[in-house]
């Protein structure tokens, strides 16, 4: 192995309010809760953010600029940062400045919008989202992930459009028939490079880090750098939530201590630490990737597909209400309320309607304020009839 990508995912979306029909607040705070959004946000930001981006920083200045990582932060974590959080902010800026973090594009609000129809409303959130990079932490990114890597051949189209050199997505077998994860691919009838997350790697820290049922527990940097260093292949891409880092595995269990042993024992084995951009630079393409758009892959659950969030009945009759939707809320003209219908649109929503079980359910309950999937579904469609007749009045005013 000549270099390992390391790619980390930070994200909280925007939670619905328990809604009921009486409410009499307007606008945004109709329908989503600031309070338990602050809450969770600065939870998060103590536990995880906040320690984990001060310990990367160190370990750059330390490894003198060979430690080289990657983020995408949604716009709607960027939105909680400006509210609630400008020391969080501020660490974000400060990690831009290194130069050894690459930041990545995605939907402003971490969205299911690449599965419409048309491609009109991600592109809009994709490029509301690279505003926002550029506002916020004054960098243009070059190099795009779809929300929950999911990813087929017409997103890595548009994405190619839109002037992106290279998409992430999920190492799946089917995908790959027998190929290793650990090349450089570029996506079929493009020229857009396409790296592949090798999950194994990659859950060996954010799944299983903590797990004293795992027959490698405990896992300690050495043996992991030992397993990176003799892998096939050029580069291992290593993708996964920062909130690993302090909230899914607490700093008691040693994360933040594996974290800063990781970049030294990696690098004793001679083998780099590149970003994205440099990952592609340095490899030609080994092959194609070919994923039809009814095969959409992603990184979510078993499967890897999109069941985590259209996989029942209540999840796809919720995004196809959203869905149906949106063009009438457009015809409002209204900021507040196309601000309203896009946050409805965010993945986390559906993700809480899953209806799966066993390890799979429990990643779908992490930070839902509902005790279960069908409570998830009732809330949603409440607020979204809710709205539905907000948007239908708005229209009706205009036209008389």
């Amino acid at each position: 192995m000549r270099s390992v990508c390391f790619y980390f995912e930070v994200h909280q979306p925007h939670r619905l309010k328990w809604f009921w029909p009486d409410s009499r607040s307007a606008g945004f705070g109709r329908y989503f809760d600031d309070n338990v959004n602050r809450e969770i946000f600065r939870r998060v930001a103590e536990k995880c953010y906040l320690p984990a981006n001060r310990t990367i920083l160190e370990l750059i200045d330390e490894n003198e600029g060979k430690l080289k990582l990657s983020m995408s932060v949604t716009g709607t974590l960027l939105s909680q940062c400006e509210r609630w959080g400008e020391d969080v902010l501020e660490t974000f800026r400060d990690l831009a400045d290194t130069g050894c973090m690459e930041f990545i594009d995605e939907t402003y609000y971490h969205s299911l919008a690449s599965l419409f129809d048309s491609g009109d409303e991600f592109t809009d959130q994709v490029m509301e989202h690279r505003t926002a990079m550029s506002n916020l932490l004054g960098v243009e990114p070059q190099v795009f992930r779809n929300t929950e890597l999911l990813y087929n051949n017409s997103i890595a189209a548009l994405a190619e459009k839109m002037g992106y050199k290279a998409i992430l997505t999920e190492g799946i077998e089917r995908v790959l028939e027998g190929r290793s994860p650990n090349h450089v691919y570029k996506a079929r009838d493009g020229n857009i490079a396409v790296l592949l997350r090798n999950y194994k790697l990659s859950d060996d820290i954010g799944y299983r880090f903590s797990s004293r049922w795992w027959e490698e527990y405990p896992l300690t940097a050495n043996k992991w750098a030992d397993w990176v260093s003799r892998s096939a292949g050029e580069t291992a891409n290593i993708f996964m939530d920062y909130e690993t880092f302090g909230e899914h595995q607490w700093t008691d269990t040693g994360i933040f201590a594996f974290l800063r042993a990781l970049p030294g024992e990696v690098m004793d084995r001679g083998v780099q630490f590149l970003t994205p951009s440099e990952t592609i630079g340095r490899y030609a393409p080994a092959g194609d990737i070919d994923v039809g758009d009814f095969s959409t892959i992603s990184w979510a659950d078993i499967e890897r597909d999109t069941s985590a969030w259209l996989g029942n009945d209540m999840q796809r009759r919720c995004f196809e209400e959203a869905k149906l939707l949106g063009p009438y809320v457009k015809a409002t003209g209204d900021p507040e309320l196309l601000r309203i219908w896009k946050h409805l649109l965010t993945s986390d929503h559906y993700y809480y309607m899953s209806t799966k079980w066993l390890g799979d359910g429990d990643v779908h309950s992490y930070f839902s304020i509902h005790s279960s999937p069908y409570e998830a579904g009732i809330n949603f469609m409440a607020a979204m009839m809710d709205f539905k007749e907000m948007v239908f009045r708005k229209l009706k005013e205009i036209r008389h």
